[in-house]
């Protein structure tokens, strides 16, 4: 009994650090998203071929997209476990 609310304690203290963390990974994915968004820019207004650099930013929209529904995913997992009774053992 007292291991499962240890586990459940550690479980949730585990969740709280990988949120702070996807908060951050976040964060600084917004920002090199900006970079690279201002770097296509650039390329484009000198004229070059920006294909690959528009895939790149795509596929960075894309990663940003999958890891703020992590986050979300963190969040629910930290709700359930700060809400849900104990199992009973």
């Amino acid at each position: 009994m007292m291991g499962s609310v240890a586990d459940r304690a550690e479980e949730l203290a585990a969740e709280k650090v990988f949120f702070l963390k996807s908060e951050n990974d976040i964060q600084r994915g917004r920002l090199r998203l900006r970079h690279q968004v201002n770097l296509l820019r650039e390329l484009q207004a000198d004229g070059h071929d920006t294909s690959q650099a528009e895939r790149l930013v795509e596929i960075m929209k894309a990663t940003l997209v999958e890891w703020e529904r992590h986050h979300v995913m963190i969040a629910e997992r930290i709700a359930y476990l700060e809400t849900a009774p104990p199992p009973d053992w």
